[in-house]
């Protein structure tokens, strides 16, 4: 069975569920390999107190692993939220084959600087379960301010 983007959004979207439930940014992420989940992850950058430690650097790490090897060349990343720079910039170096995210981030993401910033063989697909990626930051933020 060949699975649609929409069903691999949604296991990042359990990931971000586990980050909101810690308290941490809501965002999470899978990554895909010959149609299977090799990788999952959410941020942990409160837990770790380490800013790299976003979605999809955990992810990037774990599908490395498993794969024996730093190039994901045949797999796709699925992060609900678009990627900032600096993830955006490990994905170009992992040479990811496809990105595919839900939320747009209009203040930190990296199709604010360039699209560029991914490696030029990189597939870009966005907003991926959008409403859903998005609410889920939105209900995030305002449960932090009240």
């Amino acid at each position: 069975m060949i699975f649609e983007d929409e069903y691999f959004m949604r296991e990042a979207l359990k990931e971000a569920r586990y980050a909101y439930e810690e308290n941490e940014i809501p965002i999470g992420a899978v990554i895909v390999c010959q149609n299977k989940i090799i990788a999952r992850a959410h941020n942990l950058t409160e837990r770790l107190t380490d800013v790299t430690a976003h979605a999809e650097m955990q992810a990037f790490t774990s599908a490395s692993n498993f794969l024996g090897g730093k190039y994901l060349d045949e797999c796709t990343l699925y992060v609900t939220v678009e990627p900032c720079v600096m993830c955006a910039g490990a994905s170009y170096w992992a040479q990811l084959e496809k990105v595919v995210y839900g939320a747009h981030d209009e203040k930190k993401g990296f199709l604010l600087i360039s699209k560029k910033i991914l490696h030029p063989k990189t597939k870009l697909t966005g907003g991926v379960l959008e409403k859903e990626c998005s609410e889920l930051m939105t209900s995030f933020f305002k449960k932090m301010r009240d």
